[in-house]
């Protein structure tokens, strides 16, 4: 993968869980950006499951796949970083028609405590790191 080709985009210390962002992660890791756009929306809207593969204890089946949720707060998170990875593609001069998403990654973030009432427990962070690249169609 050459560096030509490539946009990057990264959401740093998100508010959401990192279990449902590795979900979402490789629900559409490798898909166009444009097919990748509609599932999440579609998520949002709640007319389509992401489905667990990993994090599935004591989940529930959805239909026409196995067990799933609908991670809305995640898919709009991870939904903005895409659109941003998009823009930085058109900025740098690609063909934003061509662009997959060749690595996405979901990682830990630090947890601080919570404030208030709340004392005691952590809040959930995560890293997000998004890398598109342009496609030749030959």
């Amino acid at each position: 993968m050459d560096n030509e080709n490539i946009a990057k985009a990264t959401g740093r210390d998100l508010p959401i869980s990192t279990k449902k962002s590795i979900e979402v992660c490789n629900f559409i890791r490798g898909l166009h950006i444009k097919k990748v756009k509609i599932k999440l929306n579609d998520v949002i809207k709640q007319r389509m499951a992401v489905p667990y593969k990993r994090f599935n204890k004591d989940l529930g089946h959805k239909k026409n796949i196995m067990s799933g949720r609908y991670p809305i707060k995640t898919c709009k998170y991870i939904l903005d970083i895409i659109e941003s990875a998009e823009a930085n593609a058109k900025n740098i001069g690609l063909n934003t028609d061509n662009l997959i998403i060749s690595r996405i990654i979901a990682n830990k973030a630090s947890r601080p405590w919570r404030q208030g009432r709340k004392r005691r427990i952590k809040m959930k962070r995560t890293h997000i790191e998004v890398v598109v690249s342009e496609v030749k169609n030959d």
